[in-house]
């Protein structure tokens, strides 16, 4: 995606100074993206907060940057706190669904005059994810929506904000905490947001069992659900499944035949 030329200036002059071989945290502020423009003889943006942004979820980090990762390794951008930031590498900077996976229909329960008007955005992910109680037929959770964009303050990380956050109960009583991170069709799901999230729950509710959510659009009423968690310092797939919206008209007695063949071939 095509993004002002100045950000990828920016970030690369920030990142060369600081850059040495075996590095593997780099330390910025905000004041420096200032420092460096003037430096570099170019207007300053004049959005500070969207040069750092579109490296974290839009656009890939400059060339130069990226050719000094370490075989299997990204550099990504983190929040260190209120203006600070930092590149780290980590084992995979996006989270991908994988294209192998088959698609389960699902009657559409969105109210129809909510799908007349719903767009591909990530907001409108959000909504469908409410009205078909998706998170519930992923998890096997009863799923409450708790609070929409939640945005507070992490210590060690500074201000976030999860898109959507849902409470939730087993049959056993266990109680659960689900941070849900949703991308429409333009951002690309960060494994950043997913570990500022597991952070979130650790601090705010560290009472309740924390499962980190992720979903996307994979096409008109196609959504992929990802469940995350942290294993040796990287974040990786607990488990994926893509699931396809659809009238009652289109989900046959052949296809509910083969889901429950499903059950049995687990």
């Amino acid at each position: 995606m095509s993004h002002d030329p100045r950000y990828s200036q920016i970030m690369a002059k920030i990142f060369e100074k600081k850059f040495r071989e075996g590095k593997k945290v780099i330390r910025f502020e905000r004041t420096e993206i200032v420092s460096t423009a003037i430096d570099l003889g170019i207007e300053l943006p004049k959005n500070l907060g969207d040069v750092v942004y579109s490296f974290k979820f839009r656009n890939q980090l400059p060339d130069s940057i990226k050719e000094t990762a370490p075989l299997n390794k990204e550099w990504v951008i983190v929040n260190k706190g209120r203006a600070r930031y930092a590149f780290e590498l980590k084992g995979a900077s996006r989270i991908l669904p994988d294209p192998m996976l088959t698609i389960t229909k699902i009657p559409d329960a969105t109210p129809g005059i909510v799908a007349k008007y719903s767009l591909d955005d990530e907001q409108a992910l959000l909504t469908k994810l409410r009205y078909n109680r998706m998170l519930d037929i992923f998890t096997g959770v009863a799923c409450y929506s708790l609070q929409n964009h939640l945005r507070t303050t992490v210590p060690g990380i500074g201000q976030i904000e999860t898109d959507e956050i849902y409470v939730g109960i087993d049959k056993r009583g266990v109680h659960y905490v689900f941070p849900v991170q949703a991308k429409g069709g333009k951002d690309a799901l960060g494994v950043v947001q997913i570990e500022q999230d597991i952070a979130l729950c650790h601090h705010r509710f560290s009472t309740l069992v924390c499962r980190s959510i992720a979903a996307q659009f994979l096409a008109k009423n196609v959504i992929a659900l990802f469940e995350l968690e942290i294993v040796d310092g990287e974040v990786r797939k607990v488990s994926e499944r893509h699931y396809q919206l659809v009238s009652q008209e289109r989900l046959t007695d052949g296809e509910l035949a083969n889901y429950r063949l499903r059950l049995d071939n687990p």
